[in-house]
């Protein structure tokens, strides 16, 4: 009996029903992700990004951060942070509820768009009958595979997700506008998916030359019949390249200091790496184990090391190309993985990562693919009932691998267990030590990062850290100068050494350094926090005052500086100015300490009704507060 046409009743049901398990298998595989503090990158993007606070600013939001890491010159990704930040601030559980669902649309299109294409012409006489099985089982290996974990459960990394969602969304759009020729939705899908993948990733640059591919292949039948039947389209797509050119000119043509030319590291070095990246990353496909969330940034500067791989690479690219001519379904199966692979994996340097798993997230469609064609080929039926015994084992490896990324000292401790000279490995264990009180235990592992690389001002700085935190003042001083000196432009590491300096005694030695780290970075809100509170102690208010002033432009959310705003104004004499700071500190932290130290300059500055109020506010807060009862007595006794 031959399976019921796509769109027919029976059919239907079997496609809602493989929807709802794709669905429910992804959050199930994905569940424990939920609990993932953010780690590496996530940083930069979400909790150390302004632009994201307010959603309501697009203008802001569509402007990433130059020095946002994942996020600058994709004006999308930044979007998605924003709508996170508005419903739920920096807790994590959100954005990872925002990645797996975004996966889990990914999974579904992919499994939209394999039904379809196993319907064409040039496919339907063998694979219609199994077009739902099939393109649920290979979707379901697709969202499973632990090899994703990367991409979905790191939270900057729905880089990927979304250029792989907007990819797939172009490239089912395109089919349904086939099908339905009068339809103008479909066309204006996949046009707006593909402009939308453009302001994602950069890896959405091949998206218009796969789909021309795609109507060659499966669809027209050669080039010039695809071009003629589908030229608008096509066009369209092209246009979308527009989108692309304009964000690259924004950002200057290159990723800043982690992608592009003239980083210290060659094309023809990056591209010898990328011979090692590539077989392993089709090793992880077929067997994924090791798992390594960072690889570092290593290079190969002699080809002698990658003589086998890229020999391997290429007979694998020769017989894609021999491949697109003699088995045009087997060759656009390889040129998805190497088309879309490309930008990331060719010959433009990467420098801050030349080897990582999250690359993988949309070209392991096309292996899994190839591989359950192949499966189903020599054993038939059966090699789906194997292939979804392999995706439920996938499910639980995926699952256990997202518990270890639950405990940052746990997977950076499994990271160096799988790459031992990774300098950033070592130097994150270090720093995650150091977060949860530990600094002494974090020493080791923030040396061994400076043995491996001693050129690294991040790990000077963070060997500093350690040591001001255990109080070793004189040590953290000498990082903090080794710092500036490899450095002489990083303004942290100046203010940091001011700080250093000012508990060894050395006031005017601490001021030089904050402003040398304000000059250098006007924005710096520590440096003038810090250099606001050494002039308070100095007695130097009016100085003070001018500090406090710029970090609460900075920082208009700190309760902390616009409480020191307001005691360096008091101190200056200009008490209705120093009346407003104190108010709006107790808006942001209304406390009842606070309220006690506001009713006693209250008290001072002759306010003594203002005052009785603060202090019932105070214990209104916390009733026990003796202190402030005593000040109130006093405050309402007869004088």
């Amino acid at each position: 009996m031959r399976a019921s046409a796509i769109g027919s009743r029976p059919d239907h049901r079997l496609a809602v029903l493989a929807s709802v398990l794709l669905v429910a298998s992804t959050w199930s595989a994905y569940w424990s992700s939920l609990v993932v503090p953010f780690f590496f990158d996530d940083h930069a993007a979400i909790t150390l990004n302004p632009t994201i606070r307010h959603l309501g600013q697009l203008d802001r939001v569509l402007s990433p951060p130059q020095e946002g890491g994942g996020i600058m010159g994709r004006p999308v990704v930044n979007l998605s942070l924003a709508f996170n930040h508005a419903l739920g601030g920096t807790a994590p559980r959100g954005y990872h509820v925002f990645n797996v669902t975004l996966h889990a649309l990914a999974a579904l299109t992919l499994f939209g768009l394999i039904r379809r294409t196993l319907q064409q012409p040039v496919l339907r006489a063998r694979w219609s009958e199994a077009a739902t099985p099939l393109g649920f089982v290979v979707a379901l290996l697709w969202t499973l595979h632990p090899i994703q974990t990367e991409s979905v459960t790191c939270v900057i990394q729905r880089t990927e997700l979304l250029v792989g969602l907007f990819y797939l969304l172009t490239l089912y759009g395109f089919t349904r506008s086939v099908a339905e020729p009068g339809a103008r939705h479909w066309p204006a899908l996949a046009v707006t998916a593909c402009a939308l993948g453009m302001a994602s990733k950069e890896v959405m640059v091949s998206a218009p030359l796969l789909v021309l591919l795609y109507d060659r292949t499966f669809v027209s039948g050669t080039f010039r019949a695809a071009w003629t039947r589908h030229r608008r389209l096509h066009l369209g797509l092209a246009a979308t390249w527009l989108v692309l050119a304009a964000l690259l000119a924004s950002i200057g043509g290159s990723r800043a200091d982690a992608a592009g030319f003239g980083l210290g590291v060659t094309a023809w070095s990056y591209a010898l790496k990328q011979c090692e990246a590539i077989v392993t990353y089709l090793a992880l496909a077929v067997w994924p184990h090791p798992l390594v969330l960072d690889y570092g940034t290593s290079v190969i500067t002699d080809p002698a090391l990658v003589v086998p791989q890229g020999l391997l690479l290429i007979a694998l690219i020769g017989a894609t190309f021999a491949a697109l001519r003699w088995r045009p379904v087997a060759g656009f199966c390889a040129f998805w993985f190497f088309a879309i692979l490309a930008p990331s994996s060719s010959v433009v340097p990467l420098v801050t990562q030349t080897m990582a798993e999250h690359r993988l997230y949309l070209p392991l469609a096309a292996v899994i693919v190839l591989a359950v064609a192949v499966l189903t080929r020599a054993v038939g039926r059966r090699g789906l009932w194997a292939a979804g015994a392999i995706a439920l084992a996938f499910g639980v490896a995926t699952s256990a691998r997202n518990r270890t990324l639950q405990d940052e000292v746990t997977l950076w401790r499994d990271t160096i267990a799988k790459a031992p000279d990774n300098p950033r490995a070592h130097a994150s264990l270090g720093l995650a030590l150091s977060e949860r009180g530990n600094p002494r235990g974090s020493l080791p592992h923030f040396h061994r990062a400076l043995a491996l690389d001693p050129t690294s001002v991040a790990t000077e700085q963070n060997i500093g850290n350690a040591y001001f935190a255990l109080r070793e003042f004189t040590t953290a001083a000498t990082h903090f100068r080794r710092a500036v000196q490899l450095n002489p432009k990083f303004a942290s590491g100046y203010n940091n050494l001011g700080a250093t300096l000012l508990e060894l005694g050395d006031v005017e030695g601490a001021l030089q350094n904050y402003r040398t780290a304000i000059a250098l970075d006007p924005t710096h809100a520590n440096a003038h926090q810090n250099l606001g509170r050494t002039l308070l102690q100095l007695g130097r208010f009016p100085e003070a005052v001018t500090a406090y002033a710029t970090t609460t432009r900075l920082r208009p959310d700190s309760a902390d500086a616009h409480y020191h705003l307001g005691l360096a104004l008091a101190r200056a004499g200009r008490t209705d100015a120093a009346a407003t700071s104190f108010a709006e500190a107790l808006r942001l932290r209304p406390s009842a300490v606070s309220y006690f130290n506001y009713a006693r300059f209250l008290a001072d500055a002759g306010r003594t009704r203002d005052a009785i109020a603060a202090l019932e506010t105070a214990l209104r807060l916390q009733p026990s507060f003796q202190e402030a009862q005593r000040e109130l007595a006093r405050l309402q006794s007869p004088q």
